[in-house]
C-alpha cells in the first residue's frame, strides 16, 4: 500500500472560525425580522416593543441542525474535541443564558425548566424529605417485610 488510510469519517469542521460563523447566523436566525408597515417603520407592540416576526427561541437541537449534526447529542459529543470546546460550550452559554431567562416568565416556564434540566450540567430539581424517627422506623419494617417476601436476605444492617 503506497500510504496510509485514515479511518473514520473526516471532521465536519476544518476550523473554528468555520463553526463561529455558523453559530452566529444561527443565533442572528432566531431573532427574527422587524415587522414594518406600509410606510416602512416598525410596528410596536401595546407595550411598546417592535414586533419581530420569525423569531424563535433559541435551542440545543436547533443549535446543532444548524451545524449541520444530525442531532444534539452529536454537537455535545464534539464539544470533546479541544479546539471546539470553547466556542460550543460559548454557543451552549448563550442558549442557557435564554433558558434562564425564561423561567421568568409564566409562559416560558415548565418549557425552561425542563430544558435547562435535561440540557445543562447543575440544573435537578431536587426535594429535601424529612422523617421523623418513628416514621423512618415503620418505612425500614416495610422494606424488610417486603425484601422477605421476595427471599432476599434480611438482617438488621438493610
Amino acid at each position: 500500500m503506497a500510504g496510509k488510510s485514515r479511518v473514520g469519517r473526516p471532521p465536519k469542521f476544518k476550523s473554528v472560525e468555520a463553526m463561529e460563523r455558523l453559530i452566529e447566523g444561527y443565533f442572528e436566525g432566531c431573532k427574527g425580522e422587524v415587522l414594518r408597515d406600509a410606510d416602512d417603520e416598525p410596528v410596536l407592540n401595546k407595550f411598546g416593543e417592535v414586533v419581530m416576526v420569525g423569531a424563535r427561541p433559541p435551542t440545543m437541537t436547533g443549535l446543532a441542525l444548524a451545524l449541520g449534526f444530525a442531532d444534539r447529542s452529536s454537537l455535545l459529543d464534539y464539544e470533546g474535541k479541544p479546539q471546539f470546546e470553547a466556542v460550543i460550550r460559548r454557543a451552549k452559554s448563550r442558549i442557557e443564558q435564554y433558558t434562564e431567562e425564561r423561567l421568568f416568565d409564566r409562559d416560558g416556564n415548565r418549557g425552561a425548566q425542563f430544558s435547562l434540566q435535561n440540557n445543562f450540567k447543575g440544573w435537578k430539581e431536587s426535594k429535601d424529605v424529612t422523617l421523623s424517627t418513628a416514621e423512618g422506623a415503620d418505612i425500614m419494617a416495610e422494606v424488610r417485610t417486603r425484601m422477605a417476601a421476595e427471599g432476599q436476605v434480611v438482617t438488621n444492617d438493610t
